[in-house]
């Protein structure tokens, strides 16, 4: 079982997830986010649209590296 928190995930607070895959361990941050969005969480929502203003090919480094560091847990 490993562990990341949702600021090693791009998320905004130390809230902590554990899972045996990185997809695990990214739908639980992408529902962590979602439920903060709907909170009207600032520093959630601050988050979200940093990675929405991504380009395609950002988005797929980040999740290339998030992959990565996961693996190295």
């Amino acid at each position: 079982m490993k562990e990341m928190t949702c600021n090693q995930l791009g998320g905004a607070c130390d809230k902590v997830f554990k899972a045996e895959t990185f997809q695990e361990i990214a739908q639980q941050s992408q529902q962590h986010g979602m439920e903060m969005m709907k909170q009207n969480d600032k520093s959630h929502l601050e988050a979200t649209n940093k990675m929405r203003n991504m380009t395609e090919e950002e988005v797929n480094m980040w999740m290339k590296e998030k992959k990565a560091e996961f693996e190295n847990l």
